[in-house]
C-alpha cells in the first residue's frame, strides 16, 4: 500500500516537470512567462511566488474539498488563491522590493493564472492533501524551471549578463532576445526540444 502511494507521488511530481509541464507542455500562464523572463532574477522571483500560491491553494482546496458546494466551487477557489496571492505580494514588497517592482502587476495577476485555477479544479479538489502537495511542488518546479531556462537564454544573449552580472566583455547583445519576439522564438524552440525529449 505504501509503495503504491510513493509511486503515485513520484508520478505526480515528475509529470509537472516533463510530461505535463505547465508552460512547455500545457502552455498555461504564458502571459507572465513571456513578460517577466527578461532576467533570471525576475524568473526565480515569479517562480517562487507561483509555487507558494500553488502550494497554499492546493492544500486548502484539498482540505475543504468535501465541504465546498459544487455550485460555488470556482468563487471559493478564487478567494483561496487571492488570499495566498495577497500574502506573497505583501511579503515580496516588504523583503524583496527590487524584484517586486520588476514583477509589477504580474504578482496580483497570479489570482487569475490558469495554472493555479486548473490545479485547484482538476486536481486538488479531487485528491487528498499529501498528493495535492506533491502535485503543487511538481507543477511549481516545472513552471520555475521553464521560466529559469527561458530567462537565462534571453538574458545571456540579450544583455550579455547572468543574474545581472556581465561576463562577456565586448559582447554585442542580440536585441531581439529581450523583445517579445525573442521570447516567442525561444519558448517555441524550448517546446520543440521538450517534445523530442518526450519521444
Amino acid at each position: 500500500m505504501n509503495l503504491k502511494i510513493i509511486r503515485r507521488g513520484g508520478n505526480e511530481f515528475s509529470k509537472g516537470i516533463i510530461k505535463e509541464n505547465p508552460v512547455l507542455g500545457l502552455m498555461l500562464g504564458l502571459c507572465s512567462v513571456l513578460a517577466v523572463s527578461t532576467e533570471v532574477k525576475n524568473a526565480v522571483g515569479m517562480g517562487a511566488a507561483m509555487t507558494f500560491v500553488l502550494l497554499g491553494s492546493n492544500i486548502l482546496v484539498s482540505l475543504l474539498r468535501n465541504s465546498i458546494p459544487k455550485k460555488i466551487r470556482l468563487p471559493v477557489f478564487i478567494v483561496v488563491i487571492a488570499s495566498f496571492t495577497t500574502i506573497v505580494d505583501l511579503v515580496m514588497n516588504a523583503y524583496f522590493p527590487a524584484i517586486h517592482k520588476n514583477l509589477g502587476i504580474f504578482i496580483p495577476l497570479i489570482v487569475v493564472n490558469c495554472i493555479i485555477i486548473a490545479r485547484a479544479e482538476a486536481f486538488a479538489s479531487k485528491n487528498p492533501v499529501g498528493i495535492a502537495i506533491v502535485d503543487a511542488f511538481g507543477m511549481g518546479l516545472g513552471y520555475t524551471l521553464a521560466m529559469f531556462i527561458l530567462a537565462a537564454i534571453r538574458e545571456i544573449f540579450g544583455n550579455g549578463t547572468f543574474w545581472g552580472i556581465k561576463f562577456f566583455e565586448g559582447f554585442n547583445p542580440v536585441l531581439i532576445m529581450i523583445l517579445p519576439a525573442g521570447a516567442f522564438i525561444t519558448i517555441g524552440l524550448m517546446m520543440a526540444v521538450l517534445r523530442v525529449i518526450k519521444k
